[in-house]
């Protein structure tokens, strides 16, 4: 399936992944058309930012929240194909309040499945998250692995996933669920490891307060992630699979930060700060992806090292450092 001058609906739009993959569709030719989550401020998350993009012109953006099903199945009318992106992902607000993840990532889900159904949608795609399957029992971690939820944030995609997949065996639906391993890049917001680094440094600090170091991790560029769904999304063999999209590498979070400290030029010193610590046993030690499958199905290789990613990552975040709240812990 080719996307250009597809109807394609964006759910998640305005968040950090979702905002890249509208760049790239529009760029393919695609009529897009971004949900955005609704507030009162009219304010369309990261799509404020696109470069070179035209909300009003280029894109369709529609306000509205995926947990409504009537407001879902309104507008999945006519499209082609939909991206299901729309979630809550920072894990340690999920310990606060699991039943927003709930029905976020689930019921969202179910919402997306049941519309796409009725309104004979081509394709969908259900980003799914390499934490569904907890702490490496082998490396690589192929498709195959075990999944052992962790955090109510892993079982609520684990079950949003399980749903998408539901309907495909149920009703033939054609979904692919892409599992991206963990994603770093522009616009991602600082409840992440690399961008907590990155603003932490650049704003002047002299002191990266962080929680276990420890832990390893499959570091992908947003660039290379989008690539992969978009070729997930276009590969006929892929409906009904589930897909990894990664690096096949891994590094440990006090080794990343040494290489940002080196790209930076920093001397800053580590200071554990124990409210950014998971707890013991929800905490995944680690992560790192066997890519084979996608590899197989469309050739998939990433295009970018860890040192490009992060010099572009680092670049933006120092110019954008007022979306940034450096000295609160983001949860």
């Amino acid at each position: 399936m080719e996307l250009n001058d597809k109807n394609i609906l964006v759910t998640g739009a305005d968040g950090f992944i979702g905002s890249h993959l509208v760049e790239a569709l529009v760029k393919k030719g695609a009529h897009v058309n971004a949900l955005s989550y609704y507030n009162s401020f009219n304010n369309w998350g990261w799509l404020e930012k696109l470069e070179n993009i035209d909300c009003l012109e280029d894109i369709r953006v529609i306000p509205g929240d995926v947990r409504d099903g009537h407001f879902i199945n309104k507008i999945t009318r006519g499209m082609d194909v939909i991206f299901n992106l729309a979630a809550l992902i920072a894990i340690p607000y999920s310990y606060s309040a699991p039943d927003s993840y709930v029905e976020t990532n689930i019921k969202g889900a179910l919402n997306i499945c049941q519309a796409a159904l009725e309104s004979g949608c081509q394709r969908i795609i259900q980003t799914s998250t390499s934490e569904v399957y907890g702490s490496a029992r082998y490396i690589p971690m192929d498709e195959n692995h075990p999944q052992r939820p962790q955090s109510p944030y892993s079982a609520s995609k684990i079950g949003g996933d399980a749903m998408a997949l539901s309907f495909y065996y149920s009703y033939e639906l054609p979904v692919i669920i892409a599992r991206p391993f963990n994603t770093y890049g522009p616009r991602q917001s600082a409840r992440a490891v690399i961008p907590a680094v990155i603003s932490q440094i650049a704003g002047g600090g002299k002191e990266i307060r962080l929680g276990n170091l420890s832990t390893t991790r499959d570091f992908n560029y947003v660039k290379d992630i989008v690539t992969g769904i978009l070729q997930l999304a276009e590969c006929d063999k892929a409906v009904g699979e589930t897909v990894n999209i990664g690096s096949d590498t891994e590094i440990s979070i006090g080794e990343l930060v040494e290489t940002i400290k080196k790209l930076m030029h920093s001397n800053a010193m580590v200071v554990p700060e124990e409210t950014r610590f998971r707890p013991v046993n929800s905490e995944v030690a680690r992560l790192k992806c066997d890519n084979r499958k996608i590899k197989e199905l469309v050739g998939y290789t990433p295009q970018y090292t860890l040192e490009q990613g992060l010099a572009e990552t680092i670049e933006w975040i120092a110019k954008n450092l007022e979306n940034y709240k450096i000295k609160i812990y983001n949860v």
